[in-house]
């Protein structure tokens, strides 16, 4: 009987062994189904909000070429993938020499990605907004948006914030619904997020992956840095397109990847909507974006560092440098404070206390923590307003095309935020990308004093020194950035 027992038990332990993973691999298969499922509903509710973004913009250049490619000088692979083919001799596609011809204007044509921001209810306006990237409009003669039903619109620029790469424009349509935008600050890594875009042209392309990070800064792909990374696919063209999760709500506007090859490699950035939300606003209702100031130059507290002041580290940011007469200044914040605590929440890092300050309206009292001499100490700050250099160059600015540059006179007000003496030089408003200023490494902010050891005090006195040189194609600046002056040696 007791044997006729063991039989029984090890018979259904079979059973056990053998039926288990069979309603396991079909329980695994129907949660698979509810996850594709609830992608492809997500994708039907958010694409028809998702536009295709042309660009068309000027381009001065030689046409004297033997080849015409869409990938430029680039090969469109790299060279890796035509070296496995050619073997390691090979240098890339063989060009005949060039020779000078005449430079003249031609189209150039771009393409990214946006998505409708508001109805025209939401502002009180007969207009749509949608909102995308700065750099893919940015030097924009025409824009064309197409929605996914194959209607197309002629788009103006609403207002453009280079400092946070976004940007806003508007069409004249009736019925495009607006996406629901998500509080990003909620949003949690692992989570899954939806990339919704053109990459490569290739239009309503939708792409899958989680949040990878929070709170990405100081990546240098803009002045005001907060991104959300991604491991969903970003490519060229999905620039500006909804970053959404599994609601259909936009939690971000993909911007940008990490790579080496030029493509995709598992790193990609995007704009946190609840950021893209205060400055869209701002570009609709005002055409300009007002920032807080505050007048300090701050810096990480890096343990080294906080173990020389005393402080545990992981405590605030440090104080660097103090502008004279700025609103810092006249709060009383001193040269060696670490800032602990901004509006009554702690400071960890230098990027996200930047970036509060920045949206914190001009006029606001706010209350900063400082530990001085290992001492706390709390102070009322009120908050000034920060001159934007994209202000500055649709105001009087002037320009010097051949070297790539703009500069500005140097206001009272300018003059205290670049921390210089009121007339003194003319300060650098805009560099042209790819221009022969931005080889020399000059950058924005910073103040010519000289050329060709000339005294420049006005705009006008610049562009007269340059002129008197440019039969020589070459000018000798210089230049102070950050109380450092240097000679820059010009040749076009």
């Amino acid at each position: 009987m007791m044997k006729k027992n063991r039989n029984i038990q090890l018979f259904l332990l079979l059973i056990c062994f053998a039926v288990t993973p069979v309603y396991a691999m079909d329980g695994g298969v129907e949660n698979l189904k509810q996850t594709s499922k609830a992608f492809a509903s997500v994708a039907r509710s958010v694409s028809p909000s998702v536009v295709f973004i042309q660009v068309e913009s000027a381009a001065t250049g030689s046409t004297n070429t033997p080849f015409s490619s869409p990938f430029g000088n680039r090969l469109p692979f790299g060279d890796d993938l035509f070296k496995r083919f050619f073997g390691d001799d090979f240098t890339g596609i063989p060009r005949r020499p060039r020779f000078d011809a005449p430079q003249r204007e031609r189209q150039i044509i771009g393409h990214g990605s946006g998505f409708v921001f508001a109805a025209k209810s939401d502002f009180k306006s007969d207009k749509t907004y949608i909102l995308t990237n700065n750099h893919v409009v940015a030097d924009a003669n025409r824009i064309l948006v197409k929605f996914q039903d194959g209607r197309e619109y002629v788009a103006t620029i609403t207002g453009r914030d280079p400092q946070s790469d976004i940007a806003v424009i508007e069409i004249k349509a009736e019925g495009r619904p607006a996406l629901a935008l998500a509080d990003s600050s909620k949003a949690e890594v692992g989570e899954w997020v939806i990339a919704i875009g053109n990459p490569f042209g290739l239009s309503n392309t939708l792409t899958v992956g989680v949040i990878s990070a929070k709170g990405r800064t100081s990546l240098g792909i803009s002045d005001y840095e907060d991104f959300i990374q991604t491991d969903a696919a970003i490519n060229p063209g999905n620039s500006g397109g909804p970053l959404v999760d599994l609601n259909g709500e936009v939690v971000g506007i993909n911007t940008a990847i990490f790579s080496r090859s030029g493509g995709y490699m598992g790193v990609g950035f995007a704009i946190p909507i609840n950021l893209g939300k205060v400055i869209a606003h701002q570009l609709i209702e005002k055409g300009e974006v007002t920032r807080g100031y505050l007048g300090i130059a701050i810096q990480p507290l890096t343990a080294e560092l906080a173990e020389s002041f005393g402080i545990d580290p992981g405590q605030g940011i440090l104080v660097a440098e103090v502008t004279k007469n700025s609103p810092a200044d006249k709060a009383g914040l001193r040269q060696g404070d670490v800032i602990v605590s901004y509006d009554g929440e702690p400071v960890i890092d230098v990027g996200s206390f930047r970036n509060r300050v920045s949206l914190t309206p001009p006029g606001s009292r706010e209350h900063l923590t400082v530990l001085r001499d290992g001492e706390k100490s709390d102070l009322t700050i009120t908050i000034g307003k920060l001159f934007m250099d994209s202000q500055v160059a649709q105001g009087s600015a002037q320009g010097a095309e051949n070297i790539g540059l703009t500069v500005q006179n140097l206001t009272p007000q300018l003059a205290e935020q670049f921390d210089v003496k009121p007339g003194e030089g003319v300060v650098i408003t805009k560099v042209q990308a790819g221009s022969i200023a931005a080889s020399a490494g000059i950058e924005i902010g910073s103040v010519i004093l000289q050329v060709n050891r000339k005294t420049v005090n006005s705009v006008s006195e610049f562009k007269r020194a340059v002129k008197e040189n440019s039969g020589k194609k070459r000018a000798l600046l210089l230049i102070r950035k950050d109380n450092v002056q240097r000679y820059v040696a010009l040749s076009w």
